[in-house]
């Protein structure tokens, strides 16, 4: 197990590409920053950028969802239709003989 007193260990930075370790420690010179730090920093922006898309998306479909239901007032049948369909409920259940439990 590691000793939690010893130092920490730097992130282990492997490039196949050796063009690829040059262009990214020149990006980092430029914005005074460790190779370290860079990467990290990329990853950090990558990953609230998805956020970002994803939170706009969501946002985009409750619009969508929320407009779909605006009208939910229409959808809630009138007093006179509602006691129909209640009385109609009722002579259903009237003209079905009541059935017992099984055992």
């Amino acid at each position: 197990m590691p000793n939690s007193s010893s130092p920490k260990k730097a992130l282990n930075l492997r490039f196949p590409d050796p063009a690829q370790r040059e262009a990214i420690e020149t990006a980092a010179r430029q914005q005074n920053m460790s190779l370290q730090e860079y990467i990290l920093s990329a990853a950090y922006d990558r990953a609230t950028a998805v956020e970002r898309s994803y939170l706009s998306a969501f946002q985009a479909s409750m619009a969508h969802s929320g407009a779909a239901f605006k009208d939910a007032d229409d959808l809630d049948p009138s007093p006179d239709r509602r006691a129909a369909e209640q009385g109609a409920r009722r002579e259903l259940d009237a003209q079905q003989p009541e059935q017992g439990h099984a055992a």
